[in-house]
């Protein structure tokens, strides 16, 4: 497909079946335009059984980390400067590894917008989709009501990073003159693609709150849901972060990491070159257990993290427990310039608080030693409430093509809103920290 998205600007948009269709340079142009400072971190370090300061990585002339807004629950997840799930880096290792495309049942459909002098102006990663699964916004009810009726739900057009709920831009734009012309450009080439395609509808997840605001100038209709983030509030230390609590979940804190690495437990936190295929057998091997026993068939390929630990080594924070000699356990993060991402944990051993220690409170440490803003420890939890992360919303936009399921959605999704808004409020006074105020709640 290709279509005028502004005639006086020149605008056209495109559809490229993959994203090997783009050149890279381009692609990061606009998903991630700003530059990214190398960050030394420290790699492959052994951390005892402590939650002292010592226990963790420092890099030495660290200035603290500002004080971050994203504390307050009403408020949405701060934008990242760099995004690692928009990286051409990332979305090519899920197509090259076969995790997309084929008969997966997401089909790369990226839309492209550019000028008459054939720059790209904006991206946004695209796929057609034949089912429901790996995007943590469900929507299977309305699909189901929907073909109750007498419709076809699908196929629909899903914006997103595929299985990965981590907030994000989607509407990916070239910063400079134009740039809004060229989104706008981007939404006209969505509805161009849905109605070329005859698909049910356009669903964009994960974005933050400000294009959710624009898409709803759009006609979108809006959705929230909700998540737990942690957020530095200038912490230097684990410690300082512990003294913000409570003295019973402090202690319960201190407790949980002990018991955690009791059995003579060691844990390493790998990047960059130290990251090596036999870590990436072990972990895939946690990943294959736990996946399995969760949700029946892992969505990732071994082959995807051979790729994308070659294109973004120095992006990833793999924090692998070690006992008797082997691994046994492992959480795979992504490393934004302002926010550490929790996406995956496996383990081949059960101990208790082993997962606690290993996807929450190494997390945590990381990104107070590296100034990190936050944390986002990926979908569900409640139980990462009592471990200091947050209850904050987020936010994506839909956009139905047929009438009446774009009426009974709109109705559902107000009354949804204000149902997570209640809820966050109820979350919010279940906060561990000592003092209200001060952006705990």
């Amino acid at each position: 497909m290709t279509t005028q998205a502004d005639d006086d600007a020149g605008l056209t948009v495109r559809v490229a079946p993959s994203i090997s269709a783009i050149v890279a340079a381009d692609w990061d142009a606009c998903a991630n335009p700003r530059p990214l400072a190398g960050t030394p971190y420290a790699r492959n370090e052994q951390t005892p059984a402590s939650d002292s300061p010592d226990s963790a990585f420092l890099i030495s002339g660290q200035a603290a980390c500002a004080a971050s807004d994203s504390g307050n629950v009403d408020s949405p997840p701060q934008q990242d400067p760099y995004n690692p799930f928009i990286s051409h880096a990332f979305l090519s290792s899920l197509e090259d590894s076969g995790a997309v495309g084929g008969r997966t049942g997401w089909t790369p459909l990226h839309l492209v917008v550019e000028g008459a002098d054939g720059t790209v102006r904006a991206v946004a990663p695209c796929y057609g989709k034949s089912h429901s699964l790996g995007e943590y916004v469900f929507d299977h009810g309305w699909a189901e009501a929907f073909e109750r009726a007498g419709g076809r739900y699908y196929p629909k057009l899903q914006v997103a990073v595929p299985f990965t709920p981590a907030t994000g831009r989607r509407l990916l734009v070239r910063p400079g003159p134009g740039a809004e012309t060229a989104r706008r450009g981007l939404v006209a080439g969505l509805r161009a693609l849905r109605r070329e395609i005859d698909a049910s509808s356009v669903h964009v997840t994960f974005l933050p709150q400000e294009e959710w605001h624009f898409l709803a100038e759009e006609g979108f209709l809006l959705r929230t849901d909700r998540q737990f983030h942690w957020a530095n509030e200038g912490y230097q230390t684990f410690e300082d972060f512990l003294a913000a609590l409570s003295a019973r979940k402090r202690k319960a804190i201190r407790r949980e990491r002990r018991d955690a690495l009791a059995a003579g437990i060691t844990v390493e936190l790998l990047t960059g070159s130290d990251l090596t295929e036999a870590h990436w057998d072990a972990f895939f091997a946690f990943y294959q257990d736990t996946g399995s026993r969760k949700w029946g068939r892992p969505y990732l390929p071994r082959a995807f993290f051979s790729l994308v630990g070659e294109r973004m080594a120095d992006r990833i924070l793999l924090v692998m427990a070690r006992r008797d000699g082997r691994y046994i356990a492992g959480a795979l993060n992504f490393i934004g310039e302002s926010t550490l991402y929790g996406r995956n944990w496996g383990a081949i051993e059960h101990h208790p608080f082993l997962h606690f220690e290993l996807c929450y409170y190494q997390a945590i440490d990381f990104a107070i030693r590296h100034g990190l803003a936050r944390v986002e420890a990926g979908a569900q939890g409640e139980h990462k409430l009592a471990r200091g992360y947050r209850p904050t919303l987020t936010y994506s936009a839909h956009d139905i093509a047929h009438p009446g399921l774009r009426r009974a959605v709109a109705d559902y999704l107000e009354r949804e809103r204000a149902a997570i808004a209640a809820e966050v409020e109820v979350l919010a006074e279940e906060l561990p920290y000592r003092h209200s105020g001060t952006g705990d709640a």
